[in-house]
């Protein structure tokens, strides 16, 4: 092998010494192949900063009432008009973004943990404790869910707690059944077999080995089910079962005063409607780039399994070139 190709083998595998780490190669491989997961992603990130900065955004309170501006158009002084009561739309559609926010990051989480714990006990421990659950699961599946929404919805009342709580059981008990179909693939496993035999606990295998394997599933979960959750709120909000007013929700915005002034004030329904339409697509791009991306069944998945295969491709071409 001539000292050229050696020189270049070389600085291939020294670039594997400064690999970055995982958090910063998934932000650089989006921004160089996902383009619209990269515009998904400073949509997410501006939520975000709306979501929490919102009482320093804000031009005027939420609930500010001015008798004087009823119904009016953009303005100097209200860049978005005004609503039935003189309140500034501007500064609750920026509020209406805390409410998406929260509830679309704890329902998100919650969710997460509770399809988690589901699945990776029904797939793990098997058995009747597996049947039983499962079947539960398949009635909770087989009822529309926005049946399911209103029903809980009526008998806990409306706000935004109850809300957290109605989504996370239907977005978390619904993707159990994902989360147990990847648990009784890992069980079988070689060394899950292997930390049985030399004794290791439930415990440990669950922590250890169950755990980690199934993480990047449970970020996909996570960051693909926002979207849906945001929109959920706002369709609940819509029929008048979800955040109740004054409350500026999104979906209430359009509902209410959104119809009744459609006419009179049409940006009362348009303004709330299209930072809902935004916010929805920019979760969804980013939650399919970060499928793309971290799921290691799709080819291109990050993880040490992609690096260790990369290093291995590379020093077996320098085997071959020696051998010839």
């Amino acid at each position: 092998m001539s000292d050229n190709r050696r020189d270049t083998i070389e600085d291939e595998l020294a670039q594997f010494g400064t690999e970055r780490g995982a958090f910063a190669d998934f932000f650089v491989r989006l921004w160089k192949e996902k383009p619209l997961g990269t515009v998904g992603a400073v949509i997410v990130l501006l939520l975000f900063f709306i979501g929490i900065f919102a009482d320093l955004l804000a031009p005027y309170a939420v609930n500010e009432i001015n008798l004087k501006d009823l119904l009016q158009g953009s303005s100097a002084e209200h860049w978005l008009g005004t609503d039935q009561l003189g309140r500034d739309l501007l500064s609750r559609v920026i509020y209406g973004a805390r409410i998406s926010m929260v509830v679309g990051v704890s329902v998100a989480f919650t969710a997460s943990v509770l399809s988690a714990t589901i699945g990776i006990l029904c797939g793990y421990i098997g058995g009747r404790f597996d049947i039983v659950v499962q079947r539960f699961v398949d009635a909770w599946m087989a009822f529309p869910m926005l049946v399911i929404l209103l029903t809980m919805m009526a008998i806990l009342g409306s706000g935004l707690t109850q809300i957290i709580i109605v989504l996370s059981f239907t977005f978390g008990i619904g993707g159990s059944r994902i989360m147990r179909s990847m648990v009784v693939r890992l069980k079988q496993e070689a060394y899950i077999e292997a930390a049985k035999a030399i004794g290791a606990s439930t415990r440990r295998i669950l922590f250890r080995h169950i755990l980690p394997n199934v993480l990047p599933l449970l970020i996909i979960g996570f960051s693909g089910s926002m979207s849906a959750i945001i929109l959920t709120e706002a369709s609940l909000s819509f029929l008048g079962f979800g955040i109740p007013p004054p409350e500026p929700s999104w979906g209430g915005m359009i509902a209410g005063p959104g119809r009744s002034y459609m006419l009179l004030a049409p940006g009362m329904g348009f303004w709330p409607g299209l930072a809902l339409s935004i916010v929805v697509y920019g979760v969804n791009m980013f939650g399919d780039a970060a499928r793309d991306l971290l799921d290691p069944r799709l080819r291109g998945g990050i993880g040490r399994y992609a690096g260790a295969t990369k290093k291995m491709k590379v020093l077996q071409a320098g085997r071959n070139d020696m051998k010839s």
